[in-house]
């Protein structure tokens, strides 16, 4: 029976060895984990929205169109001025031959 005391003892360290080994290790994990959750804060985040901001492309393709608006106002003003020159022609020719006819020539 001495043997198989000596067994039991034995078997009852190995378990207490384990035992504290297991907890070590289960102490250097929260370890980790505290560590890990001191270094990384959490990100501070606005609550608002922000606009996207346009790109290039579209500052590019805005350009364009406002060129090339330009360059339709100027073809208007253009056609404008010379619609006013004829018509200032028109007016006066006919003034003209009115008092002809008037004058009785």
């Amino acid at each position: 029976m001495s043997d198989a005391l000596e067994k039991a003892e034995q078997a009852a360290r190995e378990a207490a060895v384990d035992t504290a080994a297991v907890q070590l290790a289960l102490a250097a994990v929260e370890l980790a984990k505290a560590t890990a959750a001191q270094q990384q804060p959490a990100p501070q985040t606005c609550q608002h929205h922000h606009k996207p901001r346009r790109s290039a492309g579209e500052w590019l393709g805005i350009a364009c169109a406002v060129c090339v608006g330009g360059v339709g106002v100027a073809f208007a003003s253009l056609a404008l001025a010379i619609l006013g020159g004829v018509a200032a022609i028109v007016v006066l020719v006919l003034r003209d031959m009115w008092r002809d006819m008037r004058k009785g020539r």
